[in-house]
């Protein structure tokens, strides 16, 4: 294991309280999960009662009140560490919290915030259509001012935590003709009349992820539910994609070195030809590149999330660490599952799951192409 920098003794506490939870709470009832396409509420519950859920929100809303990220990349790490693929907190405190804490008035957090930190509320957000997704201008749900209501009607696909969200922060256009100065963030609650869910979807991985269409037809959204200003939503989202997309490189470099930690093992005790397979030059090759690989992206991992902790993350490396660990977390576990040979290819062997549960990495929070144009943008061309 290479020597990391990143924590402070109170982290690696932590690091203690969460692998107990993970170990006890999540990872027996991994294949329940599998089989119904979702985890329990009371796993949530439980999250919440340990004090896993909203880490930087205020005490007084039942938080953590530390506003310190490198919390959320160890519960994120362990997750990944334990195979525990589907349970939706990354979302719920990496990516909602945020919009939540920065956004929201005080009746809103008084309103919303106790239920999220004790997993009672879950949250999810809702950008994706069937025709937008990483142009994030191009979406065409509306939501247009009556009154005191918000009349929302469209159809968002590929959202996470889609089936057992309680809140869902939805993107939506409130004035049509102003392009990305109409969108606007709305939050929909659980049973607003309008508001239908469609299938759980059948993925290649993750299957215990809820991933859900959801369906608008003239929800009455209170005007009260707005999240921040009308026409502000492309700012906001812009402003916190950058944790989002650290948020996936973290699990992506935790997931290439636990799976390339397995396969170091496999290789010790897989013979052939009469000796350990690890004792060939091409597999020591393979895995001498992807050791260097690894702890490379490790290096780079850390110090986008110090960055991030400073508040100086910029938009154009959380796209590096976002395409780039991504990008390398599918190399290595491809390259691991072939010296698994045919035992790779069974799904009770890690490395195949880490293969199914990985490949959308590359793909959510803005594919491998948009960070490339969002980096190549920034160098000025």
């Amino acid at each position: 294991m290479m020597r990391r920098e990143l924590f402070e003794p109170e982290h690696e506490a932590f690091r203690d309280t969460v692998r107990t939870f993970v170990t006890k709470e999540l990872v027996p009832h991994v294949p329940e999960w599998e089989e119904a396409g979702q985890v329990s509420r009371q796993a949530w519950r439980a999250a919440g009662a340990q004090g896993l859920l909203g880490f930087a929100v205020d005490d007084e809303f039942g938080g953590g009140g530390v506003d310190d990220f490198r919390f959320n990349v160890v519960f994120n790490e362990e997750l990944v560490a334990a195979g525990v693929s589907g349970f939706g907190s990354p979302l719920h405190n990496d990516i909602v919290a945020p919009y939540l804490m920065n956004l929201a008035n005080d009746e809103q957090k008084r309103r919303w915030l106790p239920g999220f930190c004790s997993g009672e509320l879950i949250s999810a957000i809702a950008m994706t259509e069937p025709g937008a997704g990483s142009d994030l201008q191009g979406i065409r749900t509306t939501a247009i001012r009556d009154g005191d209501e918000y009349v929302l009607n469209g159809q968002k696909t590929f959202i996470s935590n889609g089936i057992m969200s309680d809140l869902v922060i939805v993107v939506a256009r409130t004035d049509p003709d102003a392009g990305h100065q109409g969108i606007s963030l709305l939050v929909v609650e659980r049973d607003m009349p309008g508001f239908e869910r469609g299938r759980n979807l059948d993925k290649i991985g993750q299957k215990s992820q809820d991933t859900a269409e959801l369906f608008f037809h003239d929800v009455r959204v209170p005007a009260r539910n707005l999240l921040g200003e009308e026409g502000q939503g492309f700012v906001y989202l812009m402003q916190n994609l950058p944790q989002e997309r650290l948020s996936i490189g973290v699990a992506a470099i935790a997931s290439a070195t636990k799976i390339l930690e397995l396969t170091k093992d496999y290789c010790r005790e897989r013979t052939a030809f009469g000796r350990p397979i690890g004792k060939f030059q091409n597999t020591r090759f393979e895995l001498a590149e992807m050791a260097t690989e690894v702890e490379i992206g490790q290096v780079f991992a850390d110090r986008c999330v110090r960055d991030h902790v400073r508040g100086e993350l910029s938009v154009e490396h959380a796209a590096m660490a976002k395409w780039w660990l991504s990008e390398l977390n599918k190399r290595v576990i491809d390259r691991c599952l072939q010296l698994h040979g045919g035992f790779g290819y069974m799904t009770e062997y890690p490395v195949a799951k880490a293969y199914l549960d990985s490949r959308v990495q590359t793909i959510y929070g803005g594919t491998t192409e948009i960070m490339k144009e969002i980096i190549g943008r920034s160098m000025g061309f």
